[in-house]
């Protein structure tokens, strides 16, 4: 309630201004700077204080700081040699200095913490000046209003005015576009004004109309506000429309203006339009007499006349009044100009045909080109201020236009009164002083108190003084007021006070808008910040009329005693007493008091004395004086100290009677109890890990007064109502009234009592008390039959309270009272504390409906009431629910992804809809990394145990540990508990978690976890085994169809793209740049996609009876199944109201069927794809189709596309030959590689694939061939070859048998034997003297074709002869006798036999 400096907007960039305005001035920064300093080096003592000492010092010492320094120190005395304006809309700020100018325009930010602010960043720098030599001496903004009717007080852009001292004065747009120059007087522009339409706050006064005013040293020129808003308007739209048609600017007409010629004044520095005035009769005979003397004539009617009021020497301050009407707006140049325009243009043209005299005509037509400037209008000093010393330097006018402050050199700023012309108050000590007004408008509270509250809203005026060289920023109110605040500020700011509002606004458009204007803005260049000033407006009453300024001191002194710590509690009660009783306000009276509850140092006793005190005080007071409000306030309060002093009292000394009050019967419970208790016990072990929370937050902690007292209010039926604040204050609220009474410490009868003589409703004290139970599980589970019997007994004082059940309630329907605590147990996230809250309440409604339905129909017949039936649903879904959540908090094995466990209640899997179980689940799953097969057997012991009868149960234990040692052995990170505790899980929900169900939600849990990190090609691998386990082809189909179609088929698309681009398997950064993987990712992607396509294969082929063609991946679906039906999908019976989105089993079921020839057609660019990976081959893949082929790929699966018929072209084919063969070779290269230098085997190949050494490649590839029209015997005998190449000589002979064309088989395997015997014999390091005379023994046929064999192209050379001769002997084998090379394969025999013998 006092004054107060705000922020409210920051400056951007504030360096790049500087550094662009004084680039020019960066090489002698010291001559810059020293005059600044000499100027300042008076008083700097506090403003080193400010900074840190040594980095001045530094400064100091070394004069050629850099620009950058300067920024950091003392950079702020830049901004005094600049012209700055600021719009009063604050939203554009125009820095200018010689030539250059800066727009900083506003923009809206979000800073650090959230919140946005606003700030003024630069949108446009340039160049001003056009005229050589000119600078900018004088700016302002304009804000002109919008013309919509829509609009509601901003504006709709603003004009930049920009004074040169060459006498122009130029109109710029927001974005520095030149709309208007005009030339009015050939001086310097001193000063820029402008006034604005403001609403006339009382009858009398006279509107004023809008206009600009430009100040040189002798003239004064006026330009009508109206006729220049549409000028402006006019100009804008123009240069917009050309700007847009890319033509030129038509130049616009000059602007209408009355130019006065001030005499008789010495000098004139500053100017204040005051507007127009209508002299009283008295005034004008006065005046007639004065200046006309004896025989002055009078008018009838006073004229209107306009005041100027100029500032500088010789008078110091001067007084001029121009008569309405005795001068016409200046237009006769306006021809001249544009005659002048004429004559230059045709003469530059001319000497431009003539090509003479170009020089002189140039000089001739700039000499023309300037405007003529009209004679002024001469305009006397009618009375002035004589000082012949005293020189003004600046003059400030009100608002109200009835005040002005005026500074001058000999330090003063003087209060002038316009009206009368005189002096009336002066401050001494304020040196280059800067002025700004505010008025601030009475608040609306205060006029209520007011003795004058049916007289229009009382403004105050204040004057706001900055002085620079002492820093300081004041406030006084006018015009005999006070100081009402003062600010330390910087020494460099900048007080910016515009003086006028919006140009464009008259007493018609300005009805019910709110212009958004500050008064008053300081500037601060060494940190950027715009800073206004807030003042209430009771700093403008003086004591004599309001005791308010009393009263906020006292409540000042108030909020210091207790912000004040370690003041004992009898002063704290004796002062703040006093204080309380001295304010006469009632609304501070009230304030005062509202800070003392809150205030958590003062004790409960102090809280009661002092508004005891004060209640007492009201109480004997005239009752017609006394505001009602108050008193009824104190007595509320009152009420409140006392009831939380009771219940303090209560839980303090009720130990003894707490025993007594225990006696309630609860039949049935125990067993109930023992029924879910095993299921209690391990989901407290679950939730008893240790957390961490702050001390204050504990529910443990005491309850302060303030706390209980905030959350209290009295309703005007003198009960109470408890107000709901965070979640925290409403448990701590709880527990302070009823833990007690749950521990078994308190009474719950009395503390019952005493709440609801309080008047609180039993409907607020039931959520109280149910939170407080949900909230504080663990402690209640560490005793549970103690806590739910004082439950129990809680419930029923609760439901006996008038106004808890109904008395017109009929057991029959759903009683409010039961529905409410049914409704906290489904929406709790604590499930053990919301089944045993739901028990006791189960057992409380029962007893409650028996005892209503034995007073009305007296009869032995137990009442069927919907009530009880809505309680047992509840109690089913809640140990559903518990025993799910018991299975949701098993922590993850070491290793496992983790992530945090997931909270369920009954409202958020009813609100997932029928699949939310299953997806629960499986996300568990996920969490533990549980193995799919693993997964199988749990599930498969669920079905075992379900049809296993009850009393074999107890012969198969023996059978258990044996299944547990399998477990552990199996996969140790599952205990057997965990699995006891999914299959329990699985037998409450038979439907929602079915083996499909569950089996799908894994899958597409995995692959969305996948699609979340590429990288873990395990998950996708996971999801295609879980989609494997899946029974019914329909679910499986539609998953199928669903991951390709939404994760799939992006990726494999982009895969196939860019191999097709490169022309090879990509490398890693390829990879990671085009497919969001590294390429070890992709090659396990592109396996795991052609098992996903498999599937979708064998799936169809199921449903449409029609078995694959494709077999060559292990899949174990039983493909013989026949008139499938698709499957139901039922809910359990307490859990049929689910109600959100569709479950993935349904959405799968929706999916179309998909078209075979195109899935197939996938899967053989899959496969190719993952050949080309695994083996690093070069392949454009896309490449190896045609036309028809490459359009189909990508396409939806489920339509049907033109597919490749017929036969081939022969050079794809060959193209697709090749490629398949180089696949082959390199799938026996890595059959020979040792471990470890495999391609791909840096990461260790997942389960399904094997790797580049599977035994399933060479199929595979025949397969492939099949299908790609390659002759799949040219695969296999080339299989053979590359296998006798590499030594494997057993495996080349297993896959010989099936070769059919054994001729050219024979001939491609009698050139290898030759290259094995050429190497013996020829090329091996070790000839022995045998083989070198076997060699000359050898025909000489057989020698020469031996010496032209070439052993490099064999990779394994070095073989045992014995395999060599069983080589041979299969060549004779398989060649007909009629063949060519028949008797050269019976010479090798002989050789190879020789030499065998030998050896």
């Amino acid at each position: 309630m006092s004054c107060s400096l705000l922020e409210f907007c920051r400056l951007q960039e504030l360096k790049t201004v500087r550094d662009y305005l004084f680039l020019s001035q960066k090489p002698e920064p010291a001559e810059e700077k020293s005059p600044t300093e000499n100027e300042l080096s008076w008083d700097s003592s506090d403003w080193e204080a400010t900074w840190d000492g040594g980095e001045n010092k530094e400064e100091g010492a070394s004069p050629a700081t850099t620009v950058e320094e300067e920024t950091t120190g003392q950079n702020a005395p830049w901004l005094q040699d600049c012209v700055v304006s600021l719009s009063p809309c604050a939203d554009l700020l125009v820095v200018a200095r010689e030539q250059k100018a800066v727009f900083l325009s506003a923009k809206w930010r979000t800073d650090d913490s959230g919140r946005e602010e606003m700030t003024l960043a630069v949108s446009w720098t340039g160049t001003l000046s056009t005229d050589e030599g000119e600078c900018v001496s004088s700016s302002i903004c304009i804000p002109l209003a919008s013309q919509k009717r829509s609009s509601t007080g901003r504006p709709d852009w603003t004009c930049v005015v920009v004074g040169f001292t060459s006498g122009y004065v130029r109109f710029y747009t927001e974005n520095g576009v030149l709309l208007l120059a005009q030339l009015l007087h050939e001086d310097p522009v001193l000063r820029l004004k402008c006034r604005t339409y403001e609403i006339p706050r009382h009858p009398g006064v006279p509107e004023q109309h809008e206009e600009l005013s430009i100040l040189y040293p002798a003239a004064l020129v006026t330009i009508d506000g109206f006729s220049l808003f549409q000028s402006l308007r006019a100009c804008r739209n123009q240069v917009a429309r050309a700007t847009a048609a890319g033509s030129d600017v038509i130049q616009p007409p000059p602007l209408a203006y009355k130019k006065w010629g001030l005499q008789d004044m010495d000098t004139i520095v500053d100017h204040s339009s005051v507007g127009v005035m209508t002299l009283c009769v008295f005034d004008q005979m006065k005046n007639a007499s004065i200046l006309g003397g004896f025989n002055a004539s009078v008018k009838g009617s006073p004229p209107a006349m306009s005041r100027y009021v100029t500032v500088g020497g010789g008078p110091y301050t001067g007084f001029f009044y121009a008569v309405e009407g005795s001068s016409q707006p200046l237009l006769s140049h306006v021809a001249l100009a544009v005659a002048s325009k004429l004559t230059s243009a045709l003469f530059s043209a001319a000497s431009g045909w003539l090509g003479w005299n170009k020089h002189k005509n140039e000089e001739e037509a700039v000499q023309k080109q300037r405007p003529k400037v009209e004679p002024v209008t001469p305009l006397g000093i009618r009375f002035g201020l004589p000082d012949s010393r005293r020189h003004g330097e600046s003059i400030c006018l009100s608002p109200c236009n009835t005040l002005a402050g005026v500074t001058d050199d000999f330090g003063r700023v003087t209060l002038l009164d316009l009206a009368r012309g005189i002096a009336i108050r002066m401050w001494k000590g304020y040196r280059d002083a800067q002025l700004g007004w505010l008025q601030v408008p009475e608040e609306r509270g205060d006029r209520e108190f007011s003795p004058s509250a049916s007289l229009p809203r009382r403004h105050a005026l204040f004057l706001v003084i900055y002085a620079p060289r002492r820093g300081i920023l004041e406030v006084w109110g006018m015009q005999q007021g006070p100081r009402v605040g003062a600010f330390t500020v910087g020494k460099h700011c900048r007080l910016l006070y515009a003086g006028y509002r919006l140009m464009g606004v008259n007493s018609v458009t300005s009805k019910g808008w709110q212009l958004h204007t500050q008064q008053v803005c300081l500037l601060d260049p060494t940190t950027g910040a715009l800073r206004t000033v807030n003042i209430p407006f009771h700093l403008a009453l003086s004591d004599k009329k309001s005791e308010r300024a009393k009263d906020m001191h006292l409540i000042k002194r108030l909020t210091t005693l207790l912000r004040s710590r370690g003041v004992e509690p009898d002063i704290l009660e004796r002062e703040a007493k006093s204080v309380l009783l001295d304010i006469k306000h009632p609304a501070i009276k009230k304030q005062a008091l509202e800070s003392l509850l809150s205030n958590r140092n003062a004790p409960v006793s102090c809280l009661t004395g002092v508004t005891a005190a004060l209640h007492e005080t009201l109480k004997q007071q005239d009752p017609e004086e006394v505001d009602e409000a108050l008193l009824q306030f104190c007595s509320s309060q009152l009420k409140l100290i006392q009831l939380y002093t009771d219940i303090q009292e209560l839980h303090a000394g009720a130990e003894r009677e707490a025993s007594s009050d225990n006696q309630d019967s609860l039949e049935g419970i125990e067993d109930e109890l023992s029924r879910v208790g095993p299921t209690l016990q391990r989901y407290a072990q679950l939730t008893a890990r240790p957390s961490v929370s702050f001390a204050q937050d504990s529910p443990d902690s005491p309850l302060p007064a303030q706390a209980f007292l905030s959350q209290m209010e009295c309703t005007d039926d003198g009960g109470l109502r408890v107000t709901r604040g965070s979640d925290t204050e409403w448990n701590h609220l709880g527990s302070f009234m009823f833990w007690g009474c749950l521990c078994g410490t308190s009474s719950p009868h009395q503390v019952c009592d005493t709440l609801q003589q309080a008047g609180i409703s039993p409907q607020q004290l039931l959520s109280l008390l149910m939170s407080v139970w949900l909230q504080r599980e663990k402690e209640v589970l560490q005793k549970p039959e103690e806590a739910v019997r004082n439950l129990h007994t809680l419930l029923i004082a609760l439901s006996n309270m008038e106004g808890a059940v109904e008395e017109s309630w009929d057991p029959q329907s759903v009683s409010p009272w039961w529905q409410q605590v049914r409704c906290t147990c489904i929406q709790s996230h604590n499930a053990a504390a919301a089944l045993l809250a739901a028990f006791v309440a189960h057992r409380a409604a029962k007893a409650s409906t028996m005892s209503r339905a034995d007073s009305k129909l007296q009869s032995e017949w137990e009442a069927v009431s919907l009530e009880l039936e809505q309680w047992v649903v509840c109690v089913r879904q809640l140990e559903d629910v518990l025993v799910l959540q018991t299975l949701l908090l098993v922590p993850p094995p070491p290793g496992a992804a983790g992530g945090a466990a997931a909270q369920c209640s009954i409202k958020t899997l009813l609100e997932g809809g029928t699949g939310g179980i299953a997806d629960s689940v499986s996300k568990w799953v996920f969490r533990h990394n549980l193995a799919p097969e693993r997964l199988k057997e749990i599930l498969q012991k669920r079905e075992d145990k379900e049809a296993d009868d009850q009393p074999e149960q107890r012969a198969g234990g023996g059978g258990g540990e044996k299944e547990k040692e399998e477990e552990e052995k199996e996969s140790p990170e599952v205990s057997d508990r965990t699995a006891e505790l999914l299959v329990a899980v699985c037998q409450r929900f038979p439907h929602s978690l079915s083996p499909d169900l569950l089996f799908a939600h894994c899958c597409w849990e995995y692959v969305v976890q996948w699609n979340k990190d590429p990288e873990e090609g395990r998950y996708f691998w996971l999801a295609v085994e879980h989609l494997k386990l899946v029974s019914s082809p329909y679910i499986q189909l539609g998953i199928s169809a669903m991951m390709w179609s939404t994760f799939i088929v992006k990726r494999f698309s982009a895969t196939a793209f860019l191999a097709e681009k490169v022309g090879k398997a990509p490398k890693d950064r390829l990879c990671r740049r085009d497919v969001g993987m590294g390429d070890k990712a992709v090659t396990s992607f592109l396996g795991c996609c052609v098992e996903l396509l498999q599937i979708l294969m064998e799936v169809t082929a199921v449903l449409v009876k029609n078995p694959s063609h494709l077999s060559f991946i292990d899949y174990n679906a039983d493909s013989a199944v026949e008139d499938v039906a698709p499957p139901e999908l039922p809910v359990e019976e307490s859990w049929s109201g689910a109600e959100g989105p569709a479950s993935l089993a349904e959405l799968a079921l929706e999916q179309r069927g998909v078209h075979f020839p195109l899935v197939q057609h996938h899967c053989l660019l899959a496969s190719l794809l993952h050949a080309a990976m695994t083996f690093s081959l070069k392949v454009k893949p896309l490449s190896l189709f045609d036309s028809k082929g490459k359009n189909a790929f990508f396409r939806d699966l489920t339509t049907i596309q033109l597919m490749p018929s017929g036969d081939m072209d022969p050079g794809l084919v060959s193209m697709r030959q090749e490629f398949l063969l180089r696949v082959l070779t390199g799938w026996v290269q890595a059959l020979a590689d040792p471990p470890g230098s495999a391609p791909g085997s840096t990461s260790p190949p997942l389960p399904s694939s094997g790797g580049p050494k599977a035994d399933w490649w060479p199929s595979l590839c025949l397969e492939l061939g099949s299908l790609l029209q390659v002759n799949p015997d040219i695969l296999r005998r080339h299989i053979v070859c590359e296998l006798y190449n590499q030594g494997l000589d057993l495996r080349a002979e297993e896959v010989m048998l099936e070769v059919e064309d054994k001729d050219v088989l024979g001939s491609q395997l009698l050139v290898l034997t030759g290259q094995r015997l050429s190497y013996s014999l020829l090329h091996s390091q070790s000839q022995t003297q045998a083989a070198m005379e076997l060699l000359a023994r050898l025909p000489p046929t057989l020698c020469t074709w031996l010496k032209a064999m070439d052993p490099s192209e064999l990779r394994c050379p070095l073989l045992p002869l014995p395999q060599t001769s069983r080589l041979v002997g299969r060549l004779i084998e398989i060649l007909p006798e009629n063949h060519a090379q028949y008797s050269l394969a019976l010479h090798l025999l002989e050789a190879v036999d020789a030499l065998t013998t030998e050896d």
